[in-house]
């Protein structure tokens, strides 16, 4: 049975399966007084991923869902709290970006966040997301005896200030295989190798954000895997308005849901 609850910053639907849905990125919420500070390029909020937690509901029966309902412009759910780059000496956003993904600027002159706004957003936005993570991964291992996090994103296929070239349809991150049993990470990789017009890479650019890193400690029960997918897949256009196109979607769902269900049915088997 799927209990749901509301906590701003974060919408919780708890379940009963080893497989916790992270949605770090989907929020849309900006505080009256962060928006005012935003300029027309950051009201704009391209940077979201864009319909991802639509895209994933109902693929996994009595599957937890933990999901950021604030924008990543107030502050990144998938980022460091200490501002640890990620990707040290590629070009990446930070903890509170100060531009978008093509590297312009999204607040207005002067009026960009500093240490005490930071302070703030990461108490009254990441930490409670964060916590409610934590909570949720906590009551599946004490369940099962693991947890598995299966953290969901999307991202523009073409974006010339973060990577060359197009972007691989699905973007396995393990950090390298760190983060998750083998098994996880191999299921995954059997699905989206097996699907016709789509293509894939592991730990490829994206390797995996923080709450992957952070969490994927396999050797306590708790595995974590990122899937970050290109948004020509499930968008009519990468541009605004970012609209849903269903027929992609539903294309890209059959996949999306054998990856979860064989995450699913190996979770038994890797009980330590």
């Amino acid at each position: 049975m799927i209990k749901e609850r509301v906590s701003s910053p974060c919408e919780i639907r708890q379940g009963t399966s080893p497989v916790i849905l992270g949605f770090p990125h989907t929020g849309t919420k900006v505080p009256a007084e962060i928006a005012d500070r935003l300029n027309d390029n950051g009201r704009m909020l391209a940077d979201t991923d864009w319909h991802i937690h639509e895209l994933y509901d109902g693929l996994l029966d009595n599957v937890t869902t933990v999901r950021a309902t604030f924008h990543r412009y107030v502050i990144d759910a998938n980022r460091d709290p200490a501002g640890v780059s990620l990707y040290p000496g590629q070009n990446t956003t930070g903890l509170v970006p100060e531009t978008d993904f093509d590297g312009k600027a999204i607040w207005k002159d002067g009026q960009g966040p500093d240490e005490t706004d930071i302070v703030m957003r990461l108490r009254d936005f990441h930490a409670p997301y964060h916590a409610a993570l934590a909570a949720e991964i906590e009551r599946v291992r004490a369940i099962h005896g693991i947890a598995i996090i299966y953290d969901c994103h999307s991202i523009r296929s073409h974006i010339p200030f973060l990577f060359e070239g197009k972007l691989p349809d699905f973007n396995i991150g393990t950090d390298m295989g760190k983060t998750c049993d083998s098994a996880i990470e191999q299921a995954t990789l059997t699905v989206v190798e097996a699907t016709e017009g789509y293509d894939s890479v592991l730990n490829g650019r994206f390797k995996g954000g923080w709450t992957t890193r952070h969490y994927g400690r396999p050797d306590t029960g708790v595995h974590a895997i990122q899937m970050e997918l290109a948004q020509s897949t499930h968008l009519e256009t990468e541009a605004p308005p970012f609209a849903y196109d269903a027929a992609k979607a539903d294309r890209l769902r059959v996949h999306l849901k054998n990856i979860l269900v064989r995450i699913e049915q190996i979770a038994p088997g890797l009980k330590r």
